[in-house]
């Protein structure tokens, strides 16, 4: 694979950077750049600017609405915007319920959810994990009874990040408690505004409120809702499962961190008069942790191009290691940071109030983002898991 930029890829650059220029509001530019949370407001805002461009799949092919833009350009594209401060897209529709649904739905419930995923039309959250069904998701309990036209849904499911925002939620369900695990699970299709769905946030260690638990009691999910065939589902979540885990590499927003990194340690006193980035061994753990990054964005084209967009047991090694950096570089911003990283409080943060006296600005979020990364090792599939996907995969070929 020729990895190189071609003259079209640099013209390409080039728009995307022109487009930013004009077109990113300053005023989620200003958040984003200071580390302060993000409203549902926020991201639709930002979906419908760039599904008016045209850009608002850049993942998916021509015929669903999307891009058509190659592995390169999506990773270019994903480099400038992170980078200059946009939001991250939103991956439950776009690289999530998305991808299954043009592999596996009907052309009805194509028609019926694809375009109004580019544009934000629908807010989507995942129903997959339980308390006790997680890494092992085939033991999950909730189940679905079919009465006549529709399925009848009782279960509680957790982690299910935005929850609070969404409309829709695809859900893993159980529909034949008598055969294999994995054979009896399908995948259901259940408005937010249903009767019985009830959400309730889970406070992250950072103070954050954006996963949460969700309860479906009675929940009434017309048959029309159910993805491809019952008691399938097992099938179309490894597909899911293979599309977010690629996702949660996160090439662009480990280049703004790194940028970010950089800065504080362009800002931070080393105690000897001078500053940390003068400091040898600082220098040499950031050229460090950016030799790791390029590695894996070369690793994610070469998975991304040999795919043909359908991601497989490789994605577990793109998750691991994207994971991974992400927290070294959130490690390194605290140890830049120091003792000024733990004085945080959400609230102030998010409100744009000034630091306690001594604190400088740029060093409070630190410890923030640094306790909101510990999760990307569990979610996706946690890494251990992982690395026996990866085991059995070595071991099969």
């Amino acid at each position: 694979m020729d990895l190189r930029f071609t003259a079209d890829d640099e013209r390409f650059r080039e728009e995307v950077r022109a487009f930013l220029r004009i077109h990113l509001p300053d005023d989620i530019r200003e958040k984003v750049g200071q580390q302060r949370r993000l409203g549902k407001d926020d991201y639709v805002r930002w979906h419908r600017i760039l599904h008016a461009q045209g850009w608002g799949a850049p993942a998916w092919p021509k015929e669903h609405g999307g891009t058509g833009w190659s592995p390169l350009q999506r990773v270019i594209f994903e480099i400038e915007t992170i980078g200059a401060g946009a939001p991250r897209l939103i991956p439950f529709g776009l690289s999530m319920i998305g991808p299954v649904l043009m592999k596996y739905a009907s052309p009805e419930m194509q028609a019926r959810f694809l375009p109004r995923i580019p544009g934000m039309e629908d807010f989507w959250c995942q129903g997959y994990s339980e308390p006790g069904a997680g890494s092992d998701l085939s033991s999950l309990k909730t189940r679905a009874v079919r009465r006549g036209d529709r399925y009848i849904v009782n279960g509680q499911k957790t982690w299910t990040t935005y929850a609070q925002y969404a409309d829709w939620i695809f859900c893993l369900v159980r529909t034949n408690p008598d055969v294999k695990p994995q054979e009896g699970i399908s995948m259901l299709l259940i408005d937010m505004k249903s009767p019985g769905v009830t959400v309730r946030p889970i406070v992250t260690l950072d103070g954050g409120r954006d996963i949460n638990e969700t309860w479906l009691e009675e929940v009434e999910v017309p048959v029309a809702n159910l993805v491809g065939e019952e008691n399938r589902g097992w099938t179309y979540a490894k597909y899911l499962l293979g599309h977010e885990r690629t996702g949660i590499a996160g090439i662009g927003q480990c280049h703004r961190e790194i940028a970010r990194l950089k800065r504080l340690a362009g800002a931070a006193a080393d105690g000897r008069g001078g500053v940390l980035i003068d400091d040898a061994r600082m220098r040499e753990k950031i050229a460090r942790v950016e030799m790791d990054l390029m590695a894996l964005e070369m690793l994610l084209l070469r998975v991304a191009a040999q795919s043909g967009g359908q991601p497989g047991p490789e994605a577990s090694i793109v998750k691991i290691r994207g994971a991974e950096i992400q927290q070294d570089i959130a490690m390194l911003q605290m140890e830049v940071a120091g003792p000024h990283a733990w004085p945080f409080d959400t609230d102030w943060l998010d409100a744009g109030t000034a630091p306690p006296d001594g604190v400088p600005s740029w060093a409070a979020p630190a410890c923030a983002s640094y306790l909101d990364m510990r999760k990307i090792s569990i979610y996706g599939g946690a890494n251990e898991v992982q690395r026996d996907i990866i085991a059995r995969m070595m071991m099969q070929s």
